[in-house]
């Protein structure tokens, strides 16, 4: 979406062993990474936005260092998920208190020149209604509910978080130094569940769970070398009821739809696109 929006040149850097390939009109450069060719690749670019994934989140201070260097103006970190400010989330998630130190390096650097904008979806809404990780199995029409699922949270649409990036792009003043909270919908997992029923006009057969289960389920994963317990951790952020998650954008924080020009979606239409794909 970034690449169709006019105003914009896009460049993705990729490491030299990496096969990923992307649409065309897309730039491609392949790095090493080092501050040398990191410096080099960001020269010319106006903006540099991180999607480093777990295990990568530090690594985004050499960037933010190269970007300085190379005079780019915005650096967008790699947030995209959970709200890294709530304590809670950081103690579920210890690894995510490195993002926290990322934006705390951000603001180090503002003096630089080089301004930032950290964008929180908390999990991304049709991926993970086709994917499974919100609980819900579309092949198997199974539900697994945390707490008797009347905790509500906010979640964003993929377009929606690509929606919102062009946004910030386009909104270069009012986005400068900021966090924003995005959201596509309010909902809960009871919400979701009479949804998918509506949609795949059937009867699902469900489970319950507590979020202590889960957690400590995870936890004991981790403690075995299974990183899946990290997936289960980040399922808590959102689904769980650990006080003071701030997993509800629109109750915990002040939601930047209004200022991106976003607009609230539909759980029936995203749940009835999602079950359409997946037929």
């Amino acid at each position: 979406r970034i690449r169709r929006a006019s105003q914009f040149n896009v460049t993705v850097l990729t490491r030299s062993s990496s096969s990923a390939t992307f649409p065309a009109g897309v730039t491609v450069r392949k790095s090493d990474f080092s501050e040398q060719d990191l410096v080099s690749a960001f020269k010319g670019q106006n903006v540099v936005i991180s999607v480093v994934g777990l295990g990568a989140f530090t690594d985004q201070k050499k960037f933010i260092d190269a970007a300085i260097s190379a005079g780019v103006k915005r650096f967008i970190p790699s947030e995209f998920s959970a709200n890294t400010l709530s304590p809670a989330v950081v103690q579920l998630l210890p690894v995510f208190a490195q993002k926290k130190e990322v934006l705390d390096y951000l603001k180090t650097k503002e003096a630089s020149g080089l301004t930032w904008t950290a964008i929180w979806t908390a999990l991304f809404f049709d991926q993970c209604l086709t994917t499974g990780f919100l609980g819900f199995d579309l092949p198997t029409r199974t539900a697994s509910i945390w707490d008797g699922g009347n905790s509500v949270f906010t979640v964003t649409n993929v377009e929606q978080l690509q929606r919102a990036v062009i946004a910030t792009l386009e909104r270069p003043a009012e986005t400068a130094n900021k966090n924003l909270y995005i959201a596509s919908v309010e909902t809960s997992q009871n919400e979701l569940l009479a949804a998918l029923e509506k949609a795949t006009a059937s009867k699902w057969t469900v489970t319950y769970t507590t979020t202590d289960e889960q957690v400590s389920e995870g936890i004991a994963r981790l403690g075995k070398g299974d990183m899946t317990g990290a997936f289960v951790l980040v399922k808590a952020t959102s689904l769980g009821n650990t006080p003071n998650l701030r997993a509800n954008y629109i109750r915990d924080e002040q939601l930047a739809n209004g200022l991106l020009g976003l607009k609230l979606e539909s759980v029936e239409e995203t749940v009835k696109r999602v079950v359409g794909a997946s037929s």
